[in-house]
């Protein structure tokens, strides 16, 4: 359609990595003209659209040609990144410069606290950024078997399909995981039973690399040989996941040692390879010592660390607090919580408890008693039950609630509806935020803020 044809200009990038712009009112038609999504364009960009799909308010296509590129647009590194038929589609934005994607990053979250919730942070704090490439430490990989191929591929979905992306190498993961994408798809298949394995998890520890394989059936000894063989050749341990998570153990005993380090405060994580560790080990530890600085928790106070998990800010806590509290929804992990903090030597500062943080009434928070910091790191859904709670607190006046809490988020949208809370309804003002480049070339955005009250 002519349509296609007309050149346009992009003004911005949405949280997918799409490219936005505006057609002119038709016919000098009043308003501002109808949205444009454009899959591979950059703000700046002029550039000519293929349209895939119309409605009434909006188009969405990839972009066919381009008239003017951005300064920021870069060459992508990995081959089986684009618009191309079978690219792959764990990355977004390899062609923006990484320092323009935490730019965009930023930006996503203030416009989300602003227009969602109408917070503004008094001060935006210095991005945590890292290494680009090589810095994914987790990763769940699909493998699927092609009878019609003959071939077994290993690897993320490909763009926008459930197919599997035919992958030979993965920038994004450590160069020692990229390299067993190959040696693992022969693997598989010369497993008897390689029709009946969905996937595989890569976690890898502070010298160890584990791979965790789901099989939906129970593996025969020649299965479970090869293996052995393929961990003795590369140097990794296997782990058996025959049903959920919980039923993960290692192929054998002498291989389930995984742990990472946060040097800065002497502490060691032992944990499972099905358990939620942040997925970049370098970021972690900066997120972590900000936090703590940020936390700012003296020596006579108490800490409340919310969805705690393994203890990731609990223990470096508690090397600065009176006394933490953990609080987890996963009774197994409030259980190898408990046993890092013996391991740490820090059992007496940090104790933890399972709770179900999304039902959580006014009454359960004030029966916790008083703290005078919080650390809040919820998943996507956020933290509303906690931040209602707050406000309800609030509003009966006869509570003492925390000086200043830490929310640290992966997801945008959620800070900014619990943000509006806890500003408008809790008697906080949001002090600080910025955002923790956690996962290069994604859309995915990672940040932390900060929330204060002034006690009379």
């Amino acid at each position: 359609m002519a349509a296609d044809e007309d050149w346009l200009d992009v003004e911005s990038l949405d949280l997918e990595g799409q490219g936005v712009g505006r057609r002119p009112p038709a016919d000098g038609a009043p308003g501002p003209g109808k949205v444009v999504f454009v899959e591979g364009a950059l703000p700046g960009e002029r550039v000519q659209v293929h349209v895939a799909r119309r409605k009434s308010q909006w188009e969405g296509g990839q972009v066919s040609a381009i008239a003017r590129a951005s300064a920021q647009r870069v060459r992508p590194v990995c081959p089986h990144f684009g618009l191309h038929a079978g690219a792959c589609g764990g990355c977004k934005m390899q062609h923006l410069h990484p320092w323009a994607q935490v730019a965009v990053k930023q930006r996503v979250l203030e416009d989300d606290l602003w227009h969602l919730a109408k917070v503004r942070a008094q001060q935006m704090l210095p991005p945590i950024v890292g290494p680009a490439w090589g810095y994914r430490e987790r990763a769940r990989l699909t493998v699927r078997w092609v009878a019609k191929k003959g071939t077994v591929l290993v690897g993320f979905h490909e763009r926008k399909s459930r197919h599997v992306a035919d992958m030979t190498i993965c920038p994004v993961l450590p160069p020692r995981a990229s390299a067993l994408l190959v040696p693992l798809r022969a693997l598989v298949g010369a497993m008897a039973t390689r029709e009946r394995l969905p996937q595989i998890e890569l976690a890898c520890g502070e010298d160890t690399l584990a791979l965790v394989l789901r099989h939906l059936q129970p593996l025969p000894a020649t299965d479970l040989a090869l293996l052995r063989e393929f961990g003795r050749a590369h140097g990794v341990q296997w782990w058996l996941q025959p049903a959920g998570p919980d039923s993960v153990v290692p192929l054998d005993e002498r291989d389930c040692t995984l742990a990472y380090r946060l040097p800065e405060f002497d502490i060691t994580m032992p944990f499972v390879p099905t358990d939620f560790t942040q997925v970049n080990a370098q970021i972690n530890r900066v997120l972590v010592a900000r936090v703590v600085r940020l936390l700012d928790a003296q020596g006579g106070e108490r800490v409340i660390d919310w969805f705690c998990g393994l203890g990731n800010f609990t223990l470096p806590l508690a090397t600065r607090a009176a006394e933490v509290l953990g609080l987890e929804g996963s009774a197994p992990l409030v259980v190898r919580a408990q046993s890092n903090a013996a391991l740490n030597g820090l059992a007496a500062k940090a104790r933890f408890a399972a709770r179900n943080l999304f039902e959580l009434t006014a009454g359960e928070l004030r029966a916790l008693g008083r703290a005078e910091r919080w650390l809040v790191d919820p998943p996507r859904e956020g933290a509303f039950a906690l931040a209602k709670a707050c406000a309800d607190l609030h509003a009966a006046g006869d509570w003492t609630p925390p000086r200043r809490i830490v929310y640290v988020s992966c997801n945008p949208a959620t800070l900014a509806r619990d943000a509006g809370l806890l500003v408008h309804q809790a008697g906080y003002r949001c002090a600080m935020a910025g955002v923790v480049n956690m996962f290069p070339h994604t859309a995915h955005v990672e940040s932390v803020a900060v929330f204060e009250r002034d006690m009379r």
